[in-house]
């Protein structure tokens, strides 16, 4: 449903925010190895990340990205999602076609319409820190 690049994001997203929550800072090469993604391509998912303000990065020793409680709270998964690949997903046709819409349907497209709508319902009322609590407690994983 979502490309690798937007799922890489979601997860090194959490994983920032989880820990956060503890105070702590992670680097490029530890959210790369925690979401098993290539070191260079999460480097530039966490570039796009910093840059449109879902979190930011500590240049030194002590480095590494994080975010605030504030960022968590108002960082819905519809953005990240949005920032990655686009509307696609909320727009775009169930069987992939350039055509598709309501005038000249595809066989799919009424089915997958009400899908997309209660997908991007959840994404739009679900949280960074929603989430990330879970991680926090144990309570949800990243990684099996």
């Amino acid at each position: 449903m979502f490309s690798k690049a937007c799922e890489y994001a979601i997860r090194a997203t959490l994983l920032v925010a989880s820990h956060s929550l503890m105070d702590e800072r992670v680097s490029v090469k530890d959210i790369a190895e925690a979401t098993a993604s290539p070191v260079a391509f999460t480097a530039k998912i966490m570039q796009q990340l910093n840059r449109c303000g879902i979190l930011y990065s500590v240049q030194g020793k002590q480095g590494g990205f994080e975010m605030t409680r504030e960022q968590m709270q108002a960082t819905k998964l519809s953005q990240i999602v949005t920032l990655i690949d686009g509307d696609r997903v909320f727009t775009g046709c169930g069987l992939g076609l350039r055509e598709c819409n309501a005038l000249k349907p595809c066989p799919l497209h009424e089915r997958f319409s009400s899908v997309r709508g209660e997908l991007k319902a959840m994404l739009d009322s679900t949280t960074v820190l929603d989430l990330a609590l879970g991680l926090k407690d144990g309570l949800t994983f990243l990684r099996v």
